[in-house]
């Protein structure tokens, strides 16, 4: 992989590398520690779609890692429709980095991936972010909210509905909203490829699967044994808070924290405020 220290993520060149299950995955990163903090995107996105001042907080005190996962944006293959899967594919990523151990900062479906990423293989996980995020099998899981679904998921992306979902109405948050729109899409070349239809199809059936009520489903992340943090907007129409809460009771070393006047995009709102706290997390053994 080609070093990028200095950068910032906004103009940090898009990369392309071929894994050894067959698929060539484009990511992008920044900053330079032992340990890699690789990010897992949310429902539809792709690397444009980190809000580079939040990555760049975070690449200040390490090396950050974003990929387009199997059949995301630029990376090949087709999007699998099971959250399983969408770890599978993820290891074989990281696996690429030649590194012993990563932290993962999970962000919505990124985070239910990332749950069965340390559940599957946990000698591979060191420290676990889990952003707007709920356990596997949680009753009220099983899709999103009608009105949440009509404003992320119709065929064209839709930035009033992002607004709506990501940020809440007050004046700050929506000032904050489009200052993240300003940022997210104010890439001009180097650009990554949008993600597909048939992606968002294939994403949406996981989360589906993902929320049918399953009392055994919800006892396995329990198995979870590394430190995590949790986090969460107080208003997040998505993952309710109540979600997040119900996993940090699962998990044996979670800590939780929720965010006020945020709704699902709390960690680009509160990029500076998030950032500092999750690099006291991942700091917290003394080892970077």
């Amino acid at each position: 992989m080609t070093a990028t220290t200095g950068l910032s993520y906004g103009t940090a060149p898009n990369q392309v590398i071929s894994a050894g299950n067959g698929i060539d995955y484009a990511y992008r990163e920044i900053g330079a520690v032992a340990v890699p903090l690789v990010l897992l995107q949310h429902f539809r996105g792709n690397l444009e779609n980190w809000d580079f001042q939040l990555v760049d907080a975070l690449a200040s005190q390490r090396r950050v890692v974003a990929f387009d996962n199997v059949g995301v944006g630029g990376t090949t293959g087709t999007t699998p429709n099971t959250i399983l899967q969408m770890a599978r594919d993820a290891i074989a990523f990281i696996a690429t980095l030649d590194t012993p151990q990563v932290d993962l900062l999970g962000f919505s479906i990124g985070s239910f991936v990332a749950q069965e990423i340390a559940l599957n293989r946990p000698d591979l996980v060191r420290r676990l972010v889990l952003a707007s995020s709920a356990p596997r099998g949680g009753a009220g899981m099983h899709g999103w909210a009608p009105e949440v679904i009509k404003a992320v998921g119709q065929p064209q992306p839709d930035p009033k509905g992002y607004l709506d979902v990501f940020f809440t109405p007050s004046p700050a948050s929506l000032q904050a909203g489009k200052e993240t729109l300003g940022r997210v899409y104010g890439r001009t070349a180097d650009v990554d490829p949008p993600t597909t239809w048939a992606t968002r199809l294939a994403q949406y059936d996981a989360v589906c699967e993902w929320g049918i009520p399953n009392h055994a489903a919800l006892q396995r992340v329990g198995a979870i044994s590394h430190p995590v943090f949790i986090a969460n907007g107080d208003s997040d129409p998505m993952i309710l808070p109540h979600f997040s809460y119900l996993l940090a009771g699962l998990i044996p070393q979670a800590r939780i924290k929720i965010y006020p006047d945020a709704a699902h995009g709390f960690l680009f709102q509160h990029a500076s405020e998030f950032a500092f706290d999750v690099t006291v997390f991942l700091d917290e053994d003394g080892s970077k």
